[in-house]
């Protein structure tokens, strides 16, 4: 029997623990009907000063922290929208830390993936969270190899996921893995899940983010959000700006997280994505609009952000 673990975090989502445990009740229902005995031991471990006073999740008994089991698979569930709570949850670090060096793996859905960076177990390796948190991930943790627009990720025993409904496809990545390929199809068909799906990008919402204290930047991002429109170039971007150019890309990426020239491109994409959505104008008028001029370029930058095409994104999303 597998000893799986789920971490009661502070300021967790509740969504995503029931999703969780659903889901593994579901396979240990199916090997009890087989086998008599369920595939995982699951337990649920909350900090020392968090024990719930009664039974949670059909009845399960939390243990504390300093009670907690070894454990084969150790799962951080996703907070609660803005509520990334770290310096509350500083206390599961040093346990993820010693699971893992024991030989657990770690798996953190949607923006549990900020718990598990902060422990340094995703130090050069791939992660991805939810589509709106990524940027912010790739900041706050920038030795994390941030891939926005996976699904799901499986790096050395090490597993994140996307956000939202992208729990699911983590949760049969790892029934896969640990039970088979025949239950994680059983799983996805009694919850409806549409089995591998690889990207997440075409969900998102992008929007420029100022939360950095360089002015310099700050004046960079206003004029590119003005002036998308037009062929602008880094040195343009830049004009009449006390710094070169290779320190003014350095800047921006470091306040950002991303360069000026993917800056831009998402500016225009999401501009894009609007037009597109409003049936207003065709696909080569939207190309104009948003400051492209070569419609293959226009798709080849389209598809990478967004995972689909400007075409396939229109019949997916436009009324």
């Amino acid at each position: 029997m597998k000893k799986l673990t789920v971490l009661l975090s502070k300021k967790y989502r509740h969504l995503s623990v029931a999703a969780i445990l659903d889901v593994f009740q579901t396979v240990n229902a199916h090997y009890k009907a087989a086998n008599g005995e369920p595939f995982f031991d699951i337990t649920l471990v909350c900090l020392d000063d968090d024990l719930p006073s009664t039974p949670v999740y059909d009845l399960y008994e939390p243990v504390l922290l300093k009670d907690a089991p070894i454990s084969d698979l150790v799962l951080i569930p996703a907070f609660q929208s803005e509520n990334v709570n770290l310096m509350g949850n500083a206390a599961f670090i040093p346990y993820l830390q010693e699971q893992q060096r024991l030989g657990a793996e770690i798996a953190s859905f949607c923006t549990g993936a900020f718990l598990l960076a902060a422990s340094g177990l995703l130090d050069n390796k791939k992660a991805t969270s939810h589509v709106m948190a990524i940027q912010d991930l790739a900041i706050k943790f920038p030795l994390v190899k941030v891939q926005p627009e996976a699904v799901v990720t499986d790096d050395g025993g090490i597993y994140t996921s996307g956000g939202a409904t992208s729990t699911f496809h983590l949760l049969l990545h790892l029934i896969e893995k640990y039970c088979s390929r025949e239950m994680a199809i059983i799983i996805a068909k009694v919850f409806a899940i549409d089995m591998d799906r690889y990207q997440q990008s075409y969900f998102a919402n992008w929007a420029p983010s100022r939360r950095h204290q360089d002015e310099l930047v700050t004046e960079a991002q206003t004029r590119m959000e003005n002036r998308f429109k037009d062929r602008l170039t880094v040195e343009e971007v830049i004009h009449d700006l006390p710094v070169s150019r290779r320190n003014f890309i350095r800047r921006f990426k470091m306040a950002t997280g991303i360069t000026p020239i993917e800056y831009l491109q998402r500016i225009r994409v999401e501009a894009a994505k609007k037009l597109l959505e409003q049936r207003s104008q065709n696909i080569t008028g939207v190309m104009m609009h948003t400051g492209y001029e070569d419609a293959k370029a226009f798709r080849q930058v389209f598809r990478k952000i967004v995972g689909l095409s400007p075409k396939e994104y229109r019949e997916k999303y436009a009324g």
